[in-house]
């Protein structure tokens, strides 16, 4: 792949006192503008890789570039250009949703006519306008994930990474970040996404990886790594190859 926006090659982390690597040598490319599915059960090395990717942990060997910067010794330059939804909520629950959003737009630089330009889009895109005025700590589970995406969004990254972002939610927010997602992504915006919910990815995703044990264990276009399995869903693939 010629000049790809993540580029991850032979990336090893094991933890302290850990018996197994959390990820074993995991190579792969995302190319601008896709789609891509991070995909794997529980355990399979998916936080670790998008923690690495995002600087929040440190690994032991590879080599890992976003944008054309290395992470290791380059990250300033990389923050500016990614979003990041946490698998846990990163939200101030005695706060306010407009409050919160003000904040972590504001650690983006942006000017207050800026902000409140785009934190009236986003909250009128996700249909939170009635709730702006809640302290976060009495929303729903599935509201909290939805301004967790839309304080992500603030600063209008290039590159979105999205650590499982509708686990735990209810199915009316996750229509709602599902529609937003595929805006985005028709919009030109490159995600790189993980979670182990197949029917999700398979509705998502332009590529996926699948991993096991810190590794990928197939690569490609969802339909097309279906039909050369002779399987009939993502799931079926998923069960197949993760067993192994």
């Amino acid at each position: 792949m010629e000049n790809p926006v993540i580029d991850i090659q032979n990336l090893h982390k094991t933890y302290h006192g850990a018996s197994h690597p959390s990820v074993d040598g995991l190579t792969l490319q995302v190319g601008k503008g896709m789609f891509f599915g991070l995909l794997g059960p529980n355990g399979a090395g998916k936080t670790t890789t998008i923690s690495i990717l995002c600087g929040l942990r440190s690994y032991d060997s590879g080599q890992v570039i976003i944008h054309g910067f290395e992470v290791r010794h380059q990250m300033p330059h990389i923050r500016p250009l990614i979003g990041v939804v946490p698998q846990d909520i990163a939200l101030y629950p005695e706060l306010t949703v407009d409050e919160n959003l003000h904040f972590f737009g504001g650690m983006y630089g942006l000017r207050r006519d800026q902000l409140n330009e785009r934190i009236e889009t986003y909250l009128r895109d996700f249909g939170l306008m009635s709730h702006r005025r809640k302290k976060s700590g009495y929303l729903s589970g599935g509201m909290k994930r939805q301004v967790n995406l839309i304080a992500a969004l603030l600063h209008k990254p290039a590159l979105l990474f999205l650590d499982e972002p509708t686990v735990g939610v209810d199915v009316h927010s996750r229509q709602m970040i599902v529609e937003n997602l595929k805006y985005l992504h028709d919009n030109g915006m490159t995600i790189l996404y993980t979670s182990h919910d197949m029917k999700e990815a398979e509705q998502l995703c332009s590529h996926v990886a699948l991993v096991n044990h810190g590794r990928v264990v197939c690569e490609g276009v969802p339909n097309e790594l279906i039909c050369d399995a002779s399987v009939s869903f993502l799931e079926e693939l998923f069960i197949k190859k993760t067993l192994q």
